[in-house]
């Protein structure tokens, strides 16, 4: 899938995100397993979401609590963790003492990082 594509398909998400039309959704779900990895179509939920969240943000609650599969949104987790800690790290906050990650890739904040960020 070439950068066209994948910016149809985030497209296509969006659109149906938007419709709040799950039967459509899932499709394009079931789709993107068969062509990408479950890392990249976590990566296609995010930008659609984020596409999403500048005109919608009831469509966004409502995909997230109704339609994004439980191992995708465990990617999307993982992947927003990781992003959120490198911010925090190049801010200055220091890990292992400030911030750190547990065994599942949760992110872990002492009280002063989660108030300054």
């Amino acid at each position: 899938m070439n950068l066209l594509d994948l910016d149809q398909e985030i497209g296509k998400m969006a659109r149906a995100i938007m419709a709040r039309n799950s039967l459509i959704v899932e499709a394009l779900i079931a789709h993107l397993r068969t062509q990408l990895t479950p890392e990249c179509v976590a990566g296609v939920l995010i930008i659609s979401i984020e596409r999403v969240i500048w005109f919608d943000t009831e469509a966004i609650v409502w995909a997230v609590e109704n339609l994004i599969p439980a191992d995708i949104m465990q990617e999307i987790r993982r992947i927003t963790s990781f992003t959120i800690y490198k911010q925090l790290v190049a801010k200055g906050f220091v890990p292992g003492q400030d911030l750190s990650v547990d065994a599942d890739g949760n992110l872990l904040l002492k009280k002063k990082v989660r108030t300054i960020a």
